[in-house]
Formats: C-alpha cells, structure tokens, sequence
C-alpha cells in the first residue's frame, strides 16, 4: 500500500513509504514515516517533517468516523540535541462561526514500550491491550465534541524514556508548533492553546506548562489543566516500591537509564542478571501488563547492594532531584486536581507541587477531592477539568487562586451532566458512530 507523505519545501523529494504489513499499523520502530529526510536537523523545532491521515478506533478494534492526521516532526531531548518525534491530530467538524481552539492533550504512556505510544496504539488494527491512551481516547472525545483541535503529541520520543524530566514539555511543545502550522488545518499562529492531562500525562502537561515560556513563548497557552500530575516522581518511586504497583518503578527506571548514562551506569553496576531480566520483561509490557506481571516486588532484591545505597550516589541524587516538578514557574494560569486518597500519587507531594509553582508566583487553582481514587478521579473530574479550559478559552475571569478540598468532585456544578454526556459518547464510540457537535 502506497502512502502519500508531505516533506517539508526545504527537502529534496523522497520515494513514496511503503507499508510492510498493509491493514494494520506498524510499530514505531519499523514505521518508515517516520524516517525524516535528509537535513532535518537543521530545521527549527516544530518544523513538520513528514504527515499522513490516520484511522482511529477504540481499543484498536471499533473504527471511529472522523478526521485524524499524524505529523513527524522536529523537536529537541533532554540534552537539547535535534530530534522526531510524532503528533497525532484529531479534527472536529469546524464551524465557520465558532473561533478556532487546540487541545494538547498529554496521554498517561506510562511506558516505555511503543505499543503504548499514541501514534500507535490509537490506530486502527494496533495491538495495545492494557495501554492507558486507548482508554483515554473516550476523553479525546469529549475535547472534540466541544470543536476543539485535539493534538496528542508521543511525548516520550521514540525512545520511550518514561519519566525523563523536561522533554515531554518540549515534545508537546513542538507539537503545538506543528499542528498550528498543518496546512490542511489553516489555523492561525495565534490560535489560543489549551494543555490537558492526567497522572503520567498530568506530569508531562506540568513539564510543558514549566517549559513553555523559555522554550516557546511565541504560543498564545491559555492555561493547563493537570490532574494528578506526580509531583515528585523520585518519592513516587520509592513509595511505590513492594506495592501492587511495583512494575510502575521498574519501567521508570528502564526508561530512564536509556536517557542517563549515569544512571545506566550505576545499574549495571549493581543489578544481578535476575534483576536485569526483569526490568528487561517490562521493557515491552503495556502499562497494565506490566502491573499485572510485577506486583508487590521489591527492586531491593535484584541490586548486589542495598537500593538505597545505589539511590544515594551523588549522580544519581542530581537525577533524582531533576525529576522534581515545580523547579520551574509556569506563566499560564493552571487547575489541579487531586484525590486525598490516592494509593499511587501521594497528595502531599502534589501539594509540595502547588507550593512550588505558588512561590515562584504562578496562578493555581488546586482542587483536592476526599472520596474518589487514582481511577475514579480520572474520569470524575474530567468534565470541570474541560469546563475550566473552555473558561480560558472564553476570555473569562480567573477564580482566586485557592486550595479547596471537597468530599467529591461529583458535587461539582456541571460535572454529573458532564459524565452524562460522557456515557453517551462511549455508547456512540463502541457501535463506531461519529461523535455529535
């Protein structure tokens, strides 16, 4: 099967992409389009490299109607060296009379195999079982039912460096660029922005509201919406450690050695061989695979010295300490969200967030939540988190930048109608019908 790919004006022509596997998508790794031409690094972040419509589906299986394109695109790793990686672009119907907005939607990978990028596990055919975005698609819809662009952008690079601190911000950075300058969509470079994500993807929203205003601040970010946003990932680590999500850590670590040679380093010093396979079995788990395949573990058993020990190495507690979130100060107003009760985000180091960004003068507004958990929260407080950016897109007044705590979200003003219309989409998603507008 043939696939046409626009190159970018300064490239010379290249041979049309051939899928080897026609019918369904191929992995990341093997996926020809996204070989960039000769002389990409030179381009400007952002810059679009190569695109391709896409079909979507929930869970890799129900085909979804709509429009759906993905760019290849240049941007930069944590070491500020050129890079690619891909945004998935989802386009509702447009109105000629309703002003144009974008949604960077930051996907919880929560990974570092691709299977669980967005790019792939978003498509038609893809084998993704377990992987949080096909899940997270039902959200998608909600942006799109509301006419929002909706830019989801592979923030782990095709590395999949679970974890790594301020690349996500400029992946979903250049994404934003890239989307912004898709011909086929003739948006304005002023178009307002707003970022949205949850858990590991509330982390990399945080990453890029922190990173937006040295690293892009030509884009018109109207405000970032982060729920469960980590706070501090080294704590997270090793709380979660000897717990039912132990594999979490693990694919935290697997990410982070392919991006810190410091940290490769003082592994291979230290791990046995049984502990280097078992980081290497997660290397390909999806986010659910791998809490089901290494429950209740603890990483303390596989190091030839004490975990501790290997943590307190002056290079690996620079890491550690870069991981940090709040380090930076956002300029655009943000809503956080946070269950009091969550097993696998620790509250109080979501707080420690808040503060940080208060400190250096940012305006939050952080909503704590006493009944639900980790998952309920997710889709609980999805519909205030979308109704607190259509606010910013509006133009409306900001609230007072407050810390509240309530017995559920549920109570919230137009968050039971919200769920409601949520209902209604997943029931249109799963018989393969269009979403309304």
């Amino acid at each position: 099967m043939t696939v046409n790919v626009d190159v970018c004006d300064e490239f010379a022509p290249v041979e049309p992409l051939r899928f080897p596997h026609p019918g369904r998508p191929v992995r990341p790794e093997g996926d020809p389009f996204r070989i960039p031409p000769l002389g990409w690094e030179t381009t400007a972040p952002g810059t679009i490299l190569h695109t391709r419509p896409v079909t979507l589906s929930l869970f890799g299986v129900v085909r979804q109607p709509g429009t759906a394109w993905q760019l290849l695109y240049r941007t930069t790793d944590l070491d500020g060296r050129p890079d690619t990686t891909v945004v998935t672009v989802l386009v509702p119907e447009r109105d000629a009379h309703r002003p144009d907005r974008v949604l960077s939607f930051q996907c919880a990978i929560d990974a570092v195999t691709s299977r669980c990028f967005p790019s792939y596990a978003l498509q038609q055919g893809a084998r993704a079982l377990g992987s949080v975005p096909q899940f997270e698609l039902l959200l998608m819809a909600c942006a799109l039912e509301r006419g929002w662009i909706v830019a989801v952008p592979d923030h782990e690079g095709m590395l999949g460096a679970f974890g790594a601190p301020r690349e996500p911000g400029y992946r979903s950075l250049d994404g934003i660029r890239a989307t912004l300058a898709f011909d086929e969509l003739r948006l304005d470079p002023a178009t307002p922005v707003g970022l949205f994500g949850y858990s590991g993807g509330g982390m990399a929203t945080s990453w890029t509201a922190e990173m937006a205003d040295s690293y892009a601040p030509e884009l018109m970010i109207v405000g970032a919406a982060a729920g469960s946003p980590v706070g501090d990932p080294a704590s997270t680590f090793l709380r979660l450690n000897k717990t039912v999500f132990s594999g979490l850590p693990g694919m935290v670590v697997t990410g982070l050695r392919r991006v810190s040679p410091a940290l490769d380093a003082a592994l291979a010093q230290t791990t046995t061989a049984v502990g280097e396979r078992r980081l290497a079995s997660l290397a390909d788990r999806t986010t659910l695979g791998a809490l089901l395949s290494a429950p209740r573990m603890d990483w303390d058993d596989f190091t030839s010295e004490p975990l501790a020990d290997v943590l307190a190495r002056p290079e690996i507690v620079a890491l550690m300490d870069s991981l940090q979130l709040g380090r930076h100060t956002p300029t655009m107003p943000m809503l956080v969200v946070q269950s009091v009760a969550d097993p696998l985000i620790s509250v109080d180091d979501v707080d420690g967030q808040v503060q940080r960004y208060r400190t250096g003068g940012a305006h939050v507004t952080y909503l704590r939540d006493r009944l639900s958990e980790h998952v309920t929260m997710a889709v609980f407080a999805a519909p205030l988190m979308f109704d607190w950016l259509d606010e910013r897109f509006n133009g409306r007044p900001l609230p007072e930048p407050t810390t509240s705590t309530v017995t559920t979200v549920l109570a919230h003003r137009g968050t039971l109608p919200g769920l409601w219309r949520l209902f209604r989409l997943c029931l249109r998603m799963v018989a393969g019908r269009a979403v309304p507008r």
